[in-house]
């Protein structure tokens, strides 16, 4: 659980310098889904089996908190991952920025898996018109598994054709120092079905050929409180 503990300490510094800073309550915001596969970069993190996911979220002014948890299945005892996360957002020369660290942490995980890891997290983005147009990129010193220092970058579009609907799409590299580089996309269309009441469906694809990464619609629900 090193790196659950390792962004809770970078978490907990946020929240204090948040606080001295905006010298208000923090928005609290709750989210509950479900999924039909929980994909992360391409690969299913489930088996291709459905998985429950919730999180909740703290602003306090430009900074923010949060904690988010799913069930997973690698094949072992592991049976949930619980990610803590925290960061900033501004915005400069008309593009809205976010920098801030993520921990992911795996509960049961077998001894000596070493799939703890944490990574920093750059991203910016830019609205024209309806449209949004981003980039981000993630690193870590101590990946997952077998891999040490590891890189992820990504480039990402969303368009509003029309009231409550999107259609969102990303293109990414992961480059690994033991495991092969790889590259994933998606694309999908989103539904506000109500404030609080949100579906999507997407589709996920890698350049790898394995079972838990070839093509996949993936639909999901999620309730904002």
């Amino acid at each position: 659980m090193r790196a659950a503990f390792a962004c809770a300490a970078a978490v907990a510094a946020l929240l204090t310098a948040g606080a001295a800073s905006a010298q208000s309550a923090p928005e609290v915001a709750w989210n509950l889904g479900v999924v039909s596969d929980y994909v992360f970069r391409g690969y299913s993190q489930t088996l291709e089996d459905p998985a429950i996911q919730g999180g909740v979220d703290a602003t306090i002014g430009a900074f923010y908190v949060g904690a988010w948890a799913s069930n997973v299945d690698f094949g072992d005892d592991t049976n949930a991952e619980v990610d803590l996360y925290g960061g900033y957002r501004g915005e400069a020369a008309g593009f809205a920025f976010d920098v801030g660290a993520v921990g992911y942490a795996y509960v049961n995980a077998p001894v000596g898996a070493d799939y703890d890891y944490v990574e920093l997290k750059a991203a910016a983005s830019r609205a024209v018109g309806p449209a949004t147009f981003g980039a981000a990129v993630y690193w870590s010193p101590d990946f997952f598994g077998l891999d040490e220092a590891a890189t992820y970058v990504e480039a990402n579009a969303a368009f509003a054709p029309a009231d409550k609907w999107t259609v969102s799409a990303a293109v990414g590299h992961q480059s690994l120092d033991v495991n092969d580089d790889y590259t994933t996309w998606n694309i999908g269309v989103g539904y506000a079905v109500t404030d609080h009441v949100a579906i999507d469906l997407r589709y996920h694809d890698t350049d790898v050929d394995s079972p838990l990464s070839e093509g996949r619609a993936v639909a999901g629900i999620k309730f904002l409180f």
